[in-house]
């Protein structure tokens, strides 16, 4: 009977209707974003045209998906030592397996050229929004992602 009537309500009323916001946070990294500071919350909207940056609901930028030349994407991976040892100030075996564990920042870089207006971000997404927001950026642009980590530097 459930599953009938959830198959029921979403043909009644589509899943989008009961989606409140269509945006991905973000924390802006560094770019060309006039008016942006590092490490600042912002949300990112990938609309059907363009791409818009949002801070505290006033637009700090529109790039069309046209413009965008490049999308890239990489981990920041390091050891919570920091962590570890203030824990293990306290405790000693939780601060030993807390040295072990990882953290992961997802970071995508977008590059544009909007008639010679050229431009670029990085900023740090979520673990959970990430797929997503690339798969988004991907399909409105047409450009396929690159992941920088595997990228190697010849001298």
């Amino acid at each position: 009977m459930k599953k009938t009537l959830s198959i029921f309500l979403c043909i009644l009323f589509p899943i989008s209707a009961f989606a409140g916001d269509n945006s991905y946070k973000i924390v802006y990294d560094g770019g060309s974003v006039a008016g942006a500071k590092a490490g600042s919350d912002m949300k990112l909207y990938i609309e059907d045209t363009s791409i818009r940056i949002v801070k505290d609901k006033t637009d700090v930028a529109v790039i069309p998906a046209a413009a965008i030349t490049e999308i890239s994407y990489g981990q920041d991976v390091h050891r919570r030592v920091g962590a570890a040892i203030g824990i293990g100030v306290f405790t000693l075996g939780i601060g030993a397996l807390m040295a072990l564990s990882k953290s992961k920042k997802h970071f995508v870089g977008i590059t544009w050229d909007d008639g010679g207006k050229k431009g670029g971000f990085a900023f740090q997404a979520d673990k959970n929004d990430y797929r997503g927001l690339l798969s988004g950026l991907e399909g409105i642009t047409g450009k396929k992602s690159v992941d920088s980590d595997a990228m190697t530097v010849k001298n």
